[in-house]
């Protein structure tokens, strides 16, 4: 919180510039019950009061080791981060997404039996097709609105109110589905790998839940170096494991193995209702592409070509 040039009342009133072009704050300090400092002259600021109490100490100590200290808000210009660090941030609720959907579309054609498997490589280009629509206008959403314009800006400045808001729920119901969806997929990898850990699933989906939460309450930008490493080795094993297909497919390297397990009977016919049906289940690959749009004030300047 700050004030303006020092005086002798006991409330002052000044406009502060904000972060961005435009934005101006009208904040009342009362000099007399805040601890202020001159960052320079005629600008001053109110620092944080710390707790008198034994336990008011405890929790402040344990706060900052958790989440680390406040930051004012003329630190966060120096919060923002470049494009190999947003990559880790933004990208990581897509990426998860693409771990699962090509299964739930798997899911959705077994139903016909496994001849139906053919249809997988028609339907993840399809899949492919919608997802470059969607960045393409997501591309152009950024340009639009360089200082961060998320679905629901987009739509109530062009739609109105009542449609903003329906997107703005719809938003939210995305990501708190992408955030259980992405942890439930994660321990269910983890628990086939690690048969050992299976009867505490519950647990370990809540301890990624805790992880993650800390995690991005640290800021933006410690955020994004602790969540580089497991989302380059990501694209990494992603990519190896599509090198390692192809080549296999051309007779090169390791083999797959035959899985000798019962194939269950078919229980519906392949019709056009099933393969719209693996379409929309598959289409969860697009869930969170939005996040960029959302997060363009994140990012370092240029904010709008860096997003």
């Amino acid at each position: 919180m700050e004030t303006g040039e020092a005086s002798s009342s006991s409330r002052k009133t000044t406009s502060i510039p904000g972060t961005h072009p435009g934005d101006r704050f009208s904040r009342h300090v009362a000099s007399s019950d805040l601890p202020i400092r001159e960052a320079e002259p005629g600008r001053f600021v109110a620092e944080l009061e710390e707790p008198a109490s034994a336990w008011g100490k405890t929790w402040v100590r344990l706060r900052r080791i958790l989440i680390g200290r406040p930051l004012r808000t003329t630190e966060a210009a120096h919060e923002r981060i470049g494009k190999a660090k947003a990559l880790a941030v933004f990208s990581s609720d897509a990426l998860s997404s693409t771990a699962y959907a090509t299964e739930e579309i798997l899911r959705a054609l077994v139903l016909a039996g496994t001849a139906a498997y053919a249809f997988v490589l028609p339907i993840g280009l399809a899949i492919v097709l919608l997802l470059a629509i969607v960045v393409f206008s997501y591309r152009q959403t950024i340009r639009a609105y360089p200082h961060g314009g998320g679905t629901d800006i987009v739509t109530e400045d062009n739609l109105g109110i009542a449609p903003g808001s329906f997107a703005a729920g719809a938003l939210l119901s995305d990501y708190v589905l992408t955030v259980s969806v992405s942890i439930s997929a994660g321990v269910a990898a983890m628990t086939s790998a690690f048969p050992s850990l299976y009867p505490y699933r519950v647990e370990l989906a809540v301890a990624a839940i805790v992880l993650l939460t800390v995690a991005n309450l640290r800021g933006v930008r410690e955020s994004a170096t602790i969540f580089m490493l497991p989302t380059d080795a990501f694209i990494v094993s992603l990519g190896a494991l599509v090198l390692l297909g192809l080549a296999s497919l051309a007779g090169i390297g390791p083999q797959p193995q035959p899985v000798h397990a019962e194939v269950p009977l078919p229980s519906s016919p392949l019709t056009l209702f099933l393969n719209l049906r693996a379409f929309a289940s598959g289409s969860t690959a697009l869930t969170s592409v939005e996040a960029i749009t959302d997060g363009v004030p994140a990012f370092k300047e240029p904010q709008a070509e860096n997003a």
